[in-house]
């Protein structure tokens, strides 16, 4: 499958799903808070970046609620998500924020314009072979000393750097945080801190869940 056609695919099956996506994937997240506990650290670091006014990008955004959970915490922050479908209901369910289609590889922003770039479990449909070009990506955005925050499932096999699995609505991939760390690096951001949950906490598939936040040299 080219590019294309797992983009195309990708957004197909999100825009299908995305009612039902947004009537239980926010009350997923409000009620874990394990699995949101280092947005208010990133949020923190935002506010305190520069004049405290910076723009942060939550890319694959979804229905938008992490998006207006960071301006809850006073960032200002824009959603881009892949799915026409996930935006519409993001712009109905909250007018004030902005909400664009777009694709996290190929971010309209420009070089070094960006406080904060916020991925939370939206590169688990990433092929492995891809993600380099999406970390290079973010550290073009963000502006030196800006942080990025990266959730996703995690997985500890020590040679490969990712495992597939299925996913309800696409295939997607559980990466390893060591070897993503050593991505980050590669595309100038650096490693400050890492939450990494344990895999008991996850009633569903049983994986450790990993947010590594890294800062834009």
């Amino acid at each position: 499958m080219t590019e294309q056609d797992l983009l195309a695919a990708t957004r197909t099956a999100y825009d299908a799903v995305a009612a039902r996506y947004a009537e239980s994937i926010p009350e997923r997240y409000r009620s874990s808070p394990l699995h949101h506990g280092m947005i208010g650290v990133f949020a923190e670091l935002v506010t305190a970046f520069g004049d405290g006014d910076g723009l942060v990008a939550d890319v694959g955004c979804g229905p938008g609620h992490v998006t207006a959970h960071l301006r809850s915490l006073g960032v200002t922050a824009f959603g881009v998500d892949l799915s026409p479908e996930m935006i519409a209901i993001a712009r109905d369910a909250h007018p004030e924020l902005r909400f664009e289609v777009g694709l996290m590889e190929a971010l309209q922003v420009e070089d070094a314009s960006l406080a904060g770039v916020l991925a939370n479990y939206s590169i688990i449909h990433t092929p492995p072979e891809r993600l380099p070009v999406m970390l290079a990506e973010f550290g073009r955005v963000l502006s030196p000393g800006a942080h990025l925050l990266l959730g996703f499932p995690a997985y500890d096999g020590p040679v490969e750097p990712a495992e597939a699995y299925d996913h309800a609505t696409f295939p997607a991939y559980r990466y390893s945080p060591d070897r993503v760390a050593e991505l980050l690096l590669a595309a100038g951001l650096t490693e400050v801190a890492r939450l990494v949950v344990a895999p008991g906490e996850d009633p569903k598939r049983g994986f450790p869940g990993a947010f590594l936040l890294a800062r834009r040299v």
